[in-house]
């Protein structure tokens, strides 16, 4: 198995890249995640994308630039990233970066919640139950909730994301 996946990343270059950067963001590697990340999400990368925004969302190897990681998280939702779409969510419900928008907040989590994103799923939910960015709909609510519970416990959604959410 291993000698496929040497041959693989030979081949492909590019998974080689997306790895690197990838195992520099989940290592911590602030610097060494940025330098790999950077030229593969300026190629179009939407893994990459992502993670720039991450970077950029937080000021890890980079200055925290709101700004900034709207432009690469819209860059990689556009390609489908679900965590991308649920991060532009939380960009606008908290106001980081933009204005405040709950409506905007709803689209995108709605884009992440119809990939399968459970985070999405439970704030949307939430949203409904409230009436927050949307009309309070209790059937929408318990739809979205029902959902993300159904995915996992509710204690275990998001625990990576829990301090971004301003309704929590």
């Amino acid at each position: 198995m291993k000698t496929i996946a040497i041959i693989m990343l030979m081949h492909y270059p590019a998974l080689a890249d997306i790895a690197a950067c990838r195992n520099a963001v989940k290592a911590e590697a602030h610097a060494q995640a940025f330098k790999e990340c950077a030229p593969l999400g300026t190629k179009g990368d939407g893994e990459a994308q992502f993670y720039l925004g991450e970077m950029y969302d937080n000021g890890h190897g980079v200055p925290q630039d709101y700004r900034e990681a709207r432009r690469w998280y819209r860059l990689a939702a556009a390609k489908g990233h679900a965590d991308a779409q649920f991060n532009l969510g939380v960009m606008y419900d908290n106001g980081h970066g933009v204005p405040q928008d709950y409506k905007e907040a709803v689209r995108w989590y709605r884009l992440a919640a119809e990939q399968g994103d459970v985070q999405a799923q439970f704030v949307l939910g939430l949203m409904y139950d409230n009436g927050t960015g949307v009309a309070q709909d209790y059937i929408q609510s318990h739809s979205w909730l029902n959902l993300a519970a159904s995915a996992r416990s509710l204690s275990e959604i998001g625990r990576h994301r829990r301090s971004k959410i301003a309704i929590w």
